[in-house]
């Protein structure tokens, strides 16, 4: 039990990354009378909207997030994005903090290297093949070795920046020059991957907490140049293949161990399923779950890292969600559309409420439930497609 917000009896959450996930994260911890306080490096980040306080810093100032987090004295230590000095949080978490999941799943899974290691190398899942360069000579190397086509990423990134597809042989220093523009730290290190041919990919959200593991049902999504644009749930799949995807995202969490959701991407392939990454935190093409679950991903990640049991886990309808994203840059704009978006059957809308906009980034998502998924999906691209980006380019 604790105390109100302000108290000293509360319960205190610290989240490190304050985008449009993280801001449902705070909603679903202030339900249940939690302290929040948000952290981003830039003002008026979504969730800083809704939590009780908020800071801004350079979270890969490693010096900077301790003095911080030793102020606050956070119950809870909460990161949502990858560009975190995790080392930090090892030694915070060594100090008696409390890291969501822990310390070393952070740092593990903030960048592609330390997971891919972890699930091929020393738990034996499957995955594309791999290599790793630090220099455009390397990727060469690389690219030579694995052939063409093959998918370049910075080792640390979000939302699909810095990824591209190397076509062929030619393509590897534009390559190159993308990872490094996207790159979400210091450093020139890229993970080069064999192209997958897969069936469809799918997020098996994975719930650890104090009663066990649970699932969600399976979400297929599709991706555009490295990040979501629809998502949809449940995702039709064999029992068999459902079980070895199971299988796959227990044998990864187990292994990070610690209390929370982890968005585990699986690649669905003629020979079986493939491993792809894993986030220790709610995922972006989980957002569909506040239309389709009895409980959303958020809800379910903070119950489960406040230490409540969840024993099971209720798809309520099948349901879908597609993005709006910005075509421009700019601070002055309007997002149109919303009513007309709401007028479509079974239809919600959530605009994040970033204070400014850039080519691709997500802005909203238009979120339908049917009584068949392919008729959600239908009606949330339509709602997606009435919602738009207004720009005000003469305004001062």
């Amino acid at each position: 039990m604790w105390g109100a917000p302000f108290s000293a009896q509360s319960r205190k959450l610290l989240l490190l990354g304050s985008g449009e996930l993280g801001k449902e994260v705070i909603i679903e911890a202030q339900r249940l009378g939690v302290e929040t306080v948000a952290v981003d490096r830039y003002q008026d980040a979504p969730a800083m909207g809704v939590a009780h306080r908020s800071y801004v810093i350079d979270m890969l100032d490693a010096d900077a997030l301790k003095t911080l987090i030793r102020a606050e004295k956070p119950d809870l230590i909460v990161p949502e994005i990858e560009a975190i000095a995790t080392h930090a949080l090892l030694e915070l978490e060594a100090e008696g903090f409390f890291v969501v999941p822990t310390a070393r799943a952070a740092r593990l899974t903030m960048d592609r290297e330390g997971i891919r290691r972890l699930a091929a190398e020393e738990l034996g899942l499957p995955t594309a093949a791999y290599r790793f360069a630090d220099s455009l000579d390397e990727l060469r190397q690389a690219v030579e070795e694995l052939g063409t086509p093959c998918v370049i990423k910075p080792i640390m990134s979000s939302s699909g920046k810095g990824q591209s597809v190397c076509k062929k042989p030619g393509d590897v220093e534009d390559c190159w020059n993308t990872a490094l523009e996207g790159a979400r730290a210091k450093g020139t290190r890229v993970i080069v991957e064999a192209f997958v041919m897969f069936e469809s990919e799918i997020t098996l959200l994975t719930v650890r907490s104090a009663s066990g593991t649970v699932f969600c049902p399976p979400i297929g999504h599709i991706q555009k140049d490295g990040d979501y644009v629809e998502s949809w749930q449940p995702h039709q799949m064999s029992e068999r293949t459902l079980a070895e995807a199971q299988n796959i995202a227990k044998t990864v969490t187990d292994q990070l161990g610690g209390l929370g959701i982890f968005g585990v991407e699986l690649f669905l392939t003629e020979q079986g399923v493939l491993f792809s990454e894993v986030s220790p935190r709610p995922h972006d093409t989980g957002m569909v779950t506040m239309i389709t679950q009895d409980l959303s991903e958020f809800a379910l990640h903070v119950r489960a890292i406040l230490g409540f049991p969840l024993d099971s886990v209720a798809l309520v309808t099948p349901g879908a969600s597609a993005t709006l994203k910005a075509q421009k840059t700019g601070q002055a704009f309007a997002i149109s559309g919303i009513g007309e978006a709401l007028a479509l059957p079974r239809t919600q809308v959530r605009v994040f409420g970033k204070p400014e906009i850039r080519p691709g980034r997500r802005m909203a998502v238009a979120l339908s439930a049917a009584e068949d998924v392919e008729i959600a999906r239908t009606t949330a691209k339509q709602a997606a497609s009435m919602l738009k980006v207004e720009v005000y380019e003469n305004e001062q």
